[in-house]
């Protein structure tokens, strides 16, 4: 998951059957799914699957589930902490290390509460580092419960202990990720991830890895494309398409996620549940019709581009 290419990293939903119990036919069918889409990489048990709302157990055999399925194809991380002592979040990095991730994710609201500072954050982080021994680490600013956005400098000290090998980036903020993206040039094996598609071109532009946004749990298809052309001058009328594309569509994606997601991967064909645990709000027949208008507008971009390769 480096920056010498860009790529899609989903964050992948956790289908569920009926009884509330975790769906892993469900998964396999929606890991295959992003695989076939082209996505470069799969990060499991994030805010997109609910994390939250699954045991310790369940966490560690989703990610032990995608990692078998993905069998080698592309690296799958996945998050590791959720709390507690700094040894009881190093104790789970190591468990769900061993589940055959490429790096254990570090929430980043996970070190410190949101009165606390900076400084105590990198205390925290640095007493992690040293009791979770040699596992390849990353960073998420999870919105959840608060969001903890680290400085470009925070990055930097971090990404330079060579530990450091993934970044998903929530600021929201293009200036905020070129300085991130400048502070970590020169660091090998390093790859940011943008989650935020209104500066995805820019994003990528600028030296991010590639994406990991919401989005690509609708059309991944598309976001990895985007990945892939961005800067591409023969389709860059295309490109602006389809950057445009996501800003007009980005307030529809994000209402009563991730239910309406499942639900349009449901009528795309995928074989999944429109349930969750975390409660977002009913599926309404307004919002069945808002995902028919997205399908719609998805049609008509392809139309207007001329993407044969994404019909």
């Amino acid at each position: 998951m480096s920056k010498t290419s860009k790529g899609f990293i989903p964050v992948m939903l956790t289908p569920f059957k009926e009884n509330g119990a975790v769906d892993y036919d469900g998964l396999t069918a929606l890991t295959e799914f992003y695989i076939q889409a082209g996505a470069s990489g799969l990060f499991a048990n994030c805010q997109s699957s609910e994390m939250f709302n699954l045991t310790s157990d369940e966490r560690l055999d989703v990610t032990a589930h995608v990692v078998r399925v993905a069998d080698g194809a592309i690296p799958v991380v996945a998050t590791g902490t959720f709390g507690g002592t700094i040894q009881q979040q190093a104790d789970f990095v190591k468990r769900m290390y061993e589940t055959g991730v490429e790096a254990v994710i570090v929430i980043t609201n996970m070190l410190a509460a949101e009165s606390e500072t900076a400084e105590v954050f990198d205390e925290r982080f640095s007493q992690l580092l040293a009791a979770t021994a040699s596992i390849p680490l990353g960073f998420y600013e999870c919105p959840e419960p608060f969001k903890r956005v680290l400085s470009a400098q925070q990055l930097k000290r971090f990404v330079d202990t060579g530990r450091v090998i993934y970044h998903k980036d929530t600021c929201l903020d293009i200036e905020q990720v070129k300085a991130k993206l400048a502070s970590t040039h020169d660091a090998l094996g390093f790859g940011l991830y943008d989650a935020y598609m209104v500066h995805a071109v820019d994003s990528l532009k600028a030296g991010s890895a590639g994406l990991s946004c919401i989005q690509g749990n609708y059309y991944p298809e598309l976001v990895v494309w985007l990945c892939e052309n961005y800067d591409n001058p023969a389709v860059a009328e295309q490109v602006a398409f389809v950057q445009q594309f996501f800003i007009d569509q980005m307030d529809v994606m994000h209402t009563a996620y991730p239910l309406v997601a499942k639900y349009f991967l449901q009528e795309r064909g995928l074989s999944i549940r429109n349930l969750t645990r975390k409660a977002v709000g009913p599926l309404t027949a307004e919002l069945k019709i808002t995902m028919a208008r997205l399908k719609v507008a998805y049609e008509q971009l392809l139309a207007t581009i001329d993407l044969d390769l994404l019909r």
